[in-house]
């Protein structure tokens, strides 16, 4: 304890301070003239391990952490990253001790004051808050305090901060699929067409199945007809008399039924539409950056239901085994360089391949055009030498 209370004093000195402050703004700069990921997630964990390890209260070590994401959020911003999106709170809590539940909702609250205080942060980089998961799980005085904190920074628009709380990606999943489904059981808007398919068909068979029943009348009115509509009398009785008995022919039923369910498809959404571009548009990251990079702190090599929507093969995952409090420039700086030595080295891969694939096409046109330019009485006495 009196060791890190040493060490922060001496870095909070004046003359040190400068110093780092003008390192960290040259490394900064000097981060902006490569590649930079345009949407980073962290896992922010590791407070209650910093502040039982430097023996002060379980408050303080979630203090400092914000402290850490205040740091951790300037350097993003300032890089040219446009997204971070932290994992606050997890659906999963809400299984623990109702004391416990209770005392995290007010470190969420506390939590999302302290950020409301960086407002000069958030005002500079145009960084607007977003709060993503289940918002009926929230205590209504801290839904207050959230909608509060969205509508102060819904004006900026060159950042975005996602603060994942309550949440987990399988209720995000969950939660776009069943979007999903609501979105494709409404019907479509009606379009007015009169020569369409389906209503030639519904105005023929209407036609004649009017010229059929005046033709009944017609016959049940004629005195010479009567005998011989005996047996169409009788049939059509005992269809009358018997409705569930099967149809006298089988196709006309066919029929109906591949009309009824083609006027059921032009009314819905087709379901084998649903892709995984619809389903990421349903997502709460929907028309967001890609996630590029995500960083989790205290050595704990999992990513406990975050973000496994989000990840895909161009996602770096990085565990850290320091702990969120101890997550500075310094730590973050060997991260964004590897990331940027990496997506150099792809760059290079990708233009070696295509330059291959330019090399090779001119060969085959080579080979191609001095087959051609041989007569063939030339290459079969070649080929018979």
């Amino acid at each position: 304890m009196q060791i890190f209370q040493i060490r922060k004093w001496i870095l909070e000195s004046p003359p040190i301070e400068w110093a780092i402050l003008q390192i960290r703004e040259l490394l900064i700069g000097a981060l902006r003239q490569g590649p930079i990921p345009q949407h980073v997630a962290f896992v922010m964990d590791g407070n209650r391990r910093f502040a039982k390890s430097h023996r002060m209260e379980t408050v303080e070590g979630h203090n400092l952490g914000f402290e850490a994401l205040a740091k951790v959020l300037e350097v993003c911003y300032k890089s040219g990253v446009k997204v971070v999106t932290v994992y606050a709170f997890s659906i999963e809590n809400f299984k623990r001790s109702k004391y416990e539940v209770d005392g995290l909702m007010d470190m969420a609250k506390v939590k999302l004051a302290q950020l409301l205080q960086h407002g000069d942060l958030l005002d500079r980089y145009g960084v607007r808050i977003r709060v993503l998961g289940q918002r009926e799980l929230i205590k209504p005085d801290l839904l207050a305090d959230i909608d509060r904190a969205a509508k102060m920074t819904s004006r900026n628009g060159d950042a975005i901060l996602n603060v994942c709380f309550p949440y987990t990606s399988h209720d995000e999943i969950t939660t776009a699929i069943r979007n999903t489904v609501v979105d494709y059981s409404k019907q479509l808007p009606v379009q007015q067409r009169p020569f369409s398919e389906s209503h030639i068909k519904h105005t023929i068979r209407s036609r004649h199945l009017s010229v059929a029943a005046s033709r009944i009348r017609d016959r049940s009115k004629s005195p010479s007809s009567r005998e011989e509509s005996d047996m169409e009398d009788s049939s059509s009785s005992s269809t009358t008399l018997h409705p569930d008995s099967p149809p006298a022919d089988p196709t006309v039923l066919e029929k109906e039924h591949e009309d009824s369910e083609e006027e059921f498809r032009s009314k819905y959404p087709d379901p084998e539409s649903i892709t995984s571009e619809i389903l990421n548009d349903h997502m709460y990251t929907a028309g967001l950056p890609p996630l590029e990079l995500l960083v989790r702190t205290s050595g704990v090599e999992r990513l406990s239901d975050f973000m496994l929507w989000q990840c895909h093969e161009a996602t770096d995952i990085v565990f850290l085994k320091c702990l969120w409090p101890e997550f500075d420039l310094w730590q973050f700086l060997p991260v964004l360089l590897e990331w940027q030595w990496r997506r150099k080295k792809d760059a290079e891969r990708e233009r070696g391949a295509l330059s291959k694939a330019r090399k090779m096409s001119n060969l085959d046109k080579a080979i191609f055009s001095s087959i051609r330019g041989v007569p063939p009485s030339n290459r079969r006495s070649q080929q018979s030498e």
